[in-house]
């Protein structure tokens, strides 16, 4: 479950970084870690990338086999 809050928020740091790109055209991950093709930045988007396709697994879980009736 840490892993899973984990890549939520990274999905979540990038999808409010794609929407700052597309609402003014402004991309903070580049601004903050030196541009676009940094090695830093490069990481970021690896991470937020390798982030989102986790949070796929999280839409084929049965969350319901631990609950208690």
């Amino acid at each position: 479950m840490f892993l899973d809050k984990i890549a939520l928020i990274l999905a979540i740091i990038g999808g409010l970084n794609w929407g700052s790109i597309g609402i003014f055209g402004f991309d903070l991950v580049a601004f903050l870690f030196g541009g676009s093709t940094s090695a830093l930045s490069r990481i970021i988007y690896t991470l937020v990338g390798i982030a989102a396709v986790w949070c796929i697994s999280l839409l084929f879980r049965d969350t319901t086999a631990g609950e208690k009736t």
